[in-house]
């Protein structure tokens, strides 16, 4: 009994180990938690200009089908190269034949059941075809340059369209900013009206007008916020990134961001530029040039070509089973003749089978065994007038692309100037928002001096800071209108684009 009282109690027992589950579930929750944390912070980590571009550069569905069309028209590239060496195809076939036939051994008349077999080894090789296939390569490798050409005009497009989402979105995180601050100041206004409307100093329709305000300014600053929510959902969707991706941006100063100077930037130097930088004028220089080269190989099919061709061909049949081992000479009947009411036995001398051997198939297939080589030449005399007919078509396309080219220079020129010129009047506007905006903060410092004495009714006031909020919107608006403008003209000119040096 009292080695017995030693022993733990049942309770003890499931006491202890409820202890020690207890201790490891609060390690597990404890390191989840952590874990949690640690993705919530880098879930926030804010995207800068250059992670969207280079995620959108890899992303995007516009930028994936275009790096796949260059790497399809790679592989005709590479299926035109190999068709300049010779074709060789080898043929197999075994089958079972009756009733009246030929037998493909002995090209003789049957009816027999024969089991058959034919093996065959053909080689062609073009000798002379007006250069046909190498000016077809030569289409081709044009073709795969502009696919690539056209691979990073879907980068630049990708990135451009990126980087007006993204300074969309900075202006209008400034608006929340500057929304943020008129509330904090209405805020401010109708507390100290409050106190002075509890003192009776001023009556009960001033602290409404200041509520009044401020619920005003608190809805601003939601639809700040929506709107801002808003921007980032269409960068997101650039990026083809989940929208239910915790996302959001670095917001730099926009003072910060580098512009070259207007100077720098004439349309005449720009467009100049944009012509030697641009991807879409490479590919309409290449796609004339493959249309050329295309016009060669439409011409080349309305002309005669040589070619080389050659052949191995053997053949089974089980209706020949033996082969002669040796032969030995021997009259043979062959005929009757009829002399007079009488026929006379015609015999000739002839070599008769004295052994026969078995004729296997694999000495069949040697004793079958042919060869042939040769030239060939193919004259196209009347197809439908279908070659002349392409040809003129591929010397059409030609001046169709030549025309694209040159309409796609003008839409390129016209643009530019149409981008310096909108520069020319960003910068003037924002000029002149900055005037209306210190104006209007002086207006507005006035009129709260005015205000803190009594001077100034509280609608007075509210006026001068609603004029003073839509001065700074409208000069970060005009800010960030040029500083894209500015952008664009960098961006034809080939310098990309970037929000910090």
């Amino acid at each position: 009994m009292e080695a017995l009282s030693v022993l733990p109690s049942i309770s003890d027992v499931l006491h202890s180990a409820f202890f020690v589950y207890f201790c490891q579930m609060k390690h597990t929750l404890l390191v989840l938690t952590a874990l949690g944390a640690a993705l919530a912070v880098h879930s926030q980590v804010k995207w800068s200009l250059e992670q969207c571009v280079e995620y959108a550069v890899e992303h995007n569905i516009s930028v994936k089908q275009a790096d796949v069309q260059a790497r399809m028209d790679r592989l005709t590239l590479d299926q035109s190269k190999a068709a300049l060496y010779p074709t060789a195809n080898s043929q197999h076939s075994a089958g079972y034949q009756f009733g009246r036939s030929i037998d493909p051994t002995s090209n003789q008349f049957t009816t027999n059941e024969i089991l058959f077999a034919n093996h065959s080894l053909n080689v062609n090789a073009d000798l002379f075809n007006w250069f046909r296939k190498r000016n077809t390569v030569a289409a081709n490798g044009f073709s795969y340059e502009a696919s690539v050409a056209k691979f990073d005009k879907a980068r630049n497009d990708v990135a451009l369209n990126v980087a007006n989402a993204y300074l969309a979105a900075l202006l209008s995180n400034e608006q929340i900013n500057a929304a943020v601050v008129q509330l904090q100041q209405s805020r401010e206004q109708r507390d100290n009206v409050k106190k002075q409307v509890l003192a009776g100093a001023l009556p009960e329709l001033n602290l409404a007008e200041m509520e009044t305000q401020l619920a005003n300014d608190s809805a601003t600053l939601i639809g700040t916020r929506a709107d801002y929510r808003l921007r980032l959902l269409q960068l997101q969707a650039l990026l083809n990134l989940d929208a239910a991706t915790v996302f959001d941006v670095q917001a730099p100063p926009v003072d910060s961001i580098p512009v070259e100077p207007l100077s720098e930037l004439e349309p005449a130097v720009v467009f100049n530029s944009a012509l030697v930088n641009l991807p879409q004028q490479k590919i309409n220089e290449l796609n004339v040039k493959a249309a050329a080269k295309n016009v060669l190989v439409a011409r080349a099919a309305m002309y005669p070509s040589i070619g080389l061709f050659g052949g191995l061909d053997t053949r089974y049949s089980n209706t020949q089973k033996l082969l002669p081992a040796n032969f030995q000479s021997g009259v043979v009947p062959i005929g009757f003749v009829d002399i007079n009411g009488t026929n006379y036995v015609v015999n000739s001398l002839q070599n008769i089978p004295a052994g026969f051997n078995k004729n296997t198939y694999f000495r069949q297939l040697s004793n079958n065994f042919s060869q042939n080589l040769g030239i060939g030449l193919n004259i196209p005399i009347f197809n439908g007038n279908q070659a002349r007919t392409n040809w003129k078509k591929a010397k059409l396309n030609v001046a169709s692309q030549e025309l694209l080219q040159e309409q796609d220079a003008q839409t390129l020129k016209q643009d530019i100037y149409q981008a310096h010129t909108n520069a020319v009047a960003a910068i003037e506007k924002f000029h002149a928002s900055e005037i209306a905006a210190a104006s209007a903060q002086k207006a507005y410092d006035f009129a709260r001096k005015r205000f803190e004495v009594g001077l100034l009714k509280p609608i007075d006031l509210i006026t001068n800071q609603n004029n003073l909020f839509k001065a700074k919107i409208n000069m970060l608006s005009a800010q960030y209108d040029y500083v894209f403008k500015l952008k664009l003209l960098e961006f034809y000119k080939g310098s990309g684009i970037k929000l910090h040096h």
